[in-house]
């Protein structure tokens, strides 16, 4: 992480006891919201302590998903809806786009610096490039002046019966900023 500091991390599953992510009030179906949710409060607990975050940090903390898949779950679920002509419910809808779980994440931590989902190209292992991705971003966002600190959160759902799956979550601030 050229020009970034790592401040705190977390991730699903951490041990054979993370069978399932907990649940998300306000999200259904699919578990890549519960994943991206339960990452960031993993690392922003060890962070920050019990949310909300302090208000000096957080109103500049930046909330970054990186995903090269997003959430196949629900966008597959949506495509069948479609193709039989069935309604979709408002909570699919709702949650079809990552920003949904990223807002949820800073409305509940009280982050107010930018919200920003992306999609990079996956290789064999997409968690890498995903990650590579969210902190390339975290890095022009603080350059910039538009947070001090990005919370980055990767999170692929395993695309495979033998597959798991993970997410992580890492916050980041300039390493040019000294305590």
């Amino acid at each position: 992480m050229p020009g970034l500091v790592e401040l705190a991390r977390g991730s699903w599953p951490e041990s054979p006891a993370d069978a399932e992510p907990p649940q998300l009030a306000g999200f259904v179906l699919s578990s890549f919201s519960p994943l991206v949710a339960e990452a960031a409060r993993r690392c922003l607990t060890a962070a920050y302590g019990q949310p909300p975050a302090d208000p000096a940090r957080g109103a500049r903390t930046a909330v970054i998903i990186s995903s090269c898949s997003g959430d196949a779950t629900t966008a597959a679920a949506v495509a069948r809806a479609v193709a039989a002509g069935q309604r979709l419910g408002p909570l699919l809808f709702f949650q079809a786009v990552p920003n949904a779980v990223a807002g949820y994440v800073a409305a509940r931590w009280e982050l107010g610096g930018p919200v920003v989902s992306l999609s990079p190209d996956g290789g064999a292992d997409p968690v890498p490039e995903s990650l590579a991705e969210g902190l390339s971003a975290a890095s022009l966002l603080i350059r910039d002046g538009d947070a001090d600190e990005a919370l980055v959160i990767v999170a692929e759902q395993a695309t495979d019966d033998g597959g798991r799956d993970r997410a992580l979550a890492v916050l980041v601030r300039s390493s040019d900023i000294t305590e």
